[in-house]
């Protein structure tokens, strides 16, 4: 009888390179896809809910109530601020903003605020005043860039019978 011998034969060596090339495209397509979506998120606060740190009674508590009327501003120590009239059932950012600054320049370190919102302002009304209370543009070495005014924005219902303080024109600004 005759053998047979089988030849050793060795396993085919593995070629990964179209799959290497699939990877090479694939990374920076992958990576240049997350950069497109971002999701952009304001952290909100809500009174009461700090029950361990009180605030003490010498503190200036600054309360903006957007209401479909106007928007006033207001200490909630010392009474109104300013009162801005509603023209057209458009509310006066611009004018909030120049009031915000004025009070950022002469209390630099405070951050908070809370913003009464009245039940008829819509949603859009609500976060251009929300942006309006955050920051403000400046320009910074020929570009614009945003300036920070109140950043930490508490909301708060506003009561339904709520009326605007003042006739809309800007009032002593004893409470700063």
């Amino acid at each position: 009888m005759r053998r047979r011998h089988r030849k050793m034969a060795a396993p085919p060596d593995l070629d990964i390179t179209p799959f290497m090339n699939l990877m090479i495209v694939l990374v920076p397509v992958l990576l240049l896809g997350m950069v497109f979506s971002q999701v952009r998120m304001i952290e909100l606060n809500f009174p009461g809910q700090d029950i361990a740190g009180s605030p003490e009674h010498e503190e200036f508590r600054l309360v903006i109530t957007l209401i479909p009327a106007g928007i006033e501003i207001a200490d909630s120590e010392r009474g109104v601020i300013a009162a801005l009239a509603a023209d057209k059932n458009e509310q006066d950012f611009d004018g909030l903003r120049q009031i915000l600054r004025e009070i950022k320049r002469r209390v630099p370190n405070k951050t908070d605020v809370i913003l009464e919102v009245g039940a008829n302002i819509d949603y859009q009304t609500l976060v251009y005043a929300m942006d309006t209370v955050r920051s403000y543009p400046a320009v910074v070495a020929a570009s614009v860039v945003e300036g920070e005014l109140f950043p930490d924005v508490s909301l708060m219902d506003a009561p339904a019978d709520r009326q605007l303080a003042s006739d809309g024109s800007v009032a002593a600004k004893e409470g700063v």
